[in-house]
């Protein structure tokens, strides 16, 4: 038999054989080189057709608003993932690639597709059913533009909201970030009664392989400091911080990515005990583990700075698949010096490969490697933004209604006469969507389609009414107008990251004094759009007349008016304890001395009735 008809002949490249047979095959075929290249993840930036077929390089990844173009839509992803996977298919072996990408609240690098609330406000919902249909609608999406891999979900807890990415995280409560898990399940389907533990899942075509990150105690570092180091101990970090992982490996998810945090002053890229022995040989997970974007390059050695000895320390520990992602050359040169000096060992790389073969055969990339066209019109779709708006209406939590219990402010008249909207938030589509949403850090304005809080306000009232916008009223506004009422929409501007570490958690663009002018004048209803919970002063919470947390609710701002006007009741309930003062931080639930402004749980209906927690 030919090479050529053996290569065709194959076991690798046959669906009908067992999953595990046809790694074992295509192992057998691969050098050192190929399975090094299948360990690679690069940007697609640096991703050039040759490099990828030559190099056989096993994943392409768009960092935050790495995009084919300005405002490209799917067609135009699916045009550019499937330039790639092409090269991938004309390797020697004819390895697809994975293309990753984090759509973490929606397919938010695409323009169009539909934003939902971040996780912060998911939380808040309390509803697992819900992120589950969020997670089968974002496959769709996510799918439709070529792309099978995404960086999502987030199951940090966060115990700060000093942390820049806290509102990744569903809760401060490891019970609430559990039951949020069900977003796995919804992105790559629910594997069936019997699927053997840790074994990874995907349900088809329509599906996505799920990133559980990040490996683990990301929302517990000292003081909220993104990178920072987690100060635990052993029974803690369980309890607490990897608890939701064994909800996520029993759904099957694919793959975990390990933090850029240390747990008690060792780095987690590093960590042999936590991502070896805990990860995969206690808690059985049988996917790969993927770095984070250079989380090599901050490891370091004690005689300096080597990146041989990042990449040994870190590969050793446990890393399957290293997210480079640009200087792959000097990356694949160092692997290959390290696993030839035999201070990686052969055994390691093989089981690494193993894995990163084993979910892109689950996923069935060898059967399925280019875009669905029959998929973009998901995109967006009205389904998906009802979805959203269902998402929003009830991640709102209201904190204050009205100044006597006996008379509730809202829910608010659209038939009044002339209503004020003001604010740096009112109509701001990229303040209202956050972070990750079109670029890496997000931005302001009509960053993709969806509805500002302003456009659905107009929307809502009625044709007798008058809706006066002004982003910054000054006392002229209210010289001789008689304004009904005033809805003051203030908060945070998009960040990531460590760009969102914040000691003081002001409301940002002078909010407080917005409100409290506005207050003065005019019965006031005051949302906040924010990733957490910010300082708010019992002065100005005494001068409003109500007061809504609104999260960072995404492209579908109606969901918002749904309920201020009274065609829904409110719901959400407060996924983290809202603090009086920077210097109680960290305060959780269930501790002693636990005074907040609202603790963890709170929420009112419209009549003014707690919810129940």
């Amino acid at each position: 038999m030919s090479e050529v008809e053996d290569m065709e002949n194959c076991v690798y490249k046959n669906p009908n054989e067992p999953v595990e047979a046809r790694i074992r095959d295509l192992i057998s075929r691969m050098t050192v080189k190929e399975k090094i290249g299948q360990m690679t993840q690069i940007e697609r930036i640096v991703a050039s057709p040759s490099a990828i077929r030559d190099l056989c390089i096993g994943s392409i990844l768009s960092g935050g608003g790495s995009l084919p173009f300005e405002k490209a839509q799917s067609s135009d992803w699916a045009d550019m993932v499937d330039g790639y996977q092409k090269a991938a298919l004309e390797s020697r072996l004819g390895i697809p690639m994975i293309y990753a990408i984090d759509a973490v609240h929606g397919n938010n690098n695409v323009y169009g597709a539909t934003i939902f609330p971040h996780n912060i406000g998911l939380g808040a919902t309390r509803d697992s059913d819900l992120v589950y249909r969020i997670g089968v609608a974002t496959a769709l999406e996510v799918r439709a533009s070529g792309v099978h891999y995404n960086f999502a979900p987030c199951v940090a807890v966060a115990r700060d909201p000093r942390w820049g990415r806290c509102y990744e995280s569903y809760s401060e409560d490891t019970e609430i970030v559990r039951n949020m898990t069900s977003l796995v399940s919804g992105l790559q389907g629910q594997p069936p009664q019997g699927h053997p533990k840790g074994y990874p899942f995907v349900a088809g075509r329509n599906k996505v392989v799920a990133c559980a990150k990040h490996f683990v105690g990301d929302g517990g570092t000292d003081k909220g400091i993104n990178e920072g180091n987690t100060i635990a101990s052993h029974d803690d970090l369980e309890k607490i911080h990897m608890a939701p992982y064994l909800d996520c490996i029993s759904q099957g998810v694919c793959t975990v990515m390990a933090s850029y945090s240390s747990w008690n002053g060792n780095k987690m890229h590093s960590h042999h005990f936590l991502l070896t022995q805990v990860l995969k040989d206690k808690l059985g997970f049988k996917g790969f583990v993927i770095s984070d974007w250079e989380a090599l390059d901050r490891l370091s050695d004690p005689q300096g700075s080597n990146y041989r000895y990042c990449i040994s320390s870190a590969i050793n520990a446990g890393i399957d698949m290293v997210m480079v992602p640009f200087r792959y050359e000097l990356f694949l040169e160092d692997m290959m010096y390290l696993v030839e000096s035999g201070e990686i060992p052969m055994a390691r790389i093989d089981d690494a490969v193993e894995r990163i073969l084993r979910v892109k055969i689950v996923a069935g990339l060898f059967e399925y490697p280019m875009a669905d066209r029959s998929l973009l019109d998901t995109v967006g779709c009205k389904l998906h933004r009802e979805l959203a708006r269902e998402a929003v209406r009830k991640s709102l939590v209201l904190l204050k209604n009205g100044k006597d219990p006996k008379k509730p402010f809202l829910p608010l008249d659209r038939n009044s006469r002339k209503i004020l909207v003001a604010g740096t938030h009112a109509d701001d589509l990229g303040y209202q969507c956050g972070g990750w949403t079109a670029t890496w850090a997000g931005t302001s304005g009509r960053i993709t389609v969806g509805t500002t809080i302003l456009d659905v306000i107009k929307e809502a009232v009625g044709d007798e009414s008058e809706v006066v916008y002004e982003q910054n009223p000054s006392p002229d506004t209210f010289a001789g107008q008689d304004f009904s009422f005033a809805i003051v929409v203030a908060g945070e501007p998009p960040y990531v990251e460590s760009g969102g570490d914040d000691p003081k958690l002001i409301i940002p663009f002078n909010g407080t004094e917005l409100i409290n002018s506005i207050a003065d004048r005019v019965p006031t209803l005051a949302i906040l759009i924010s990733g957490r919970p910010l300082l708010i002063e019992p002065w100005l919470l005494e001068k409003i007349e109500a007061l809504i947390a609104a999260w960072l609710p995404g492209s579908e701002g109606s969901g918002i008016a749904d309920v201020v006007f009274g065609d829904y009741e409110f719901e959400g309930r407060l996924p983290m304890t809202w603090f009086r003062s920077i210097e109680q931080l960290p305060l959780h639930a269930r501790q002693n001395s636990y005074e907040p402004l609202f603790p963890l749980g709170f929420g009112l209906t419209i009549n003014g009735k707690k919810l129940s927690n």
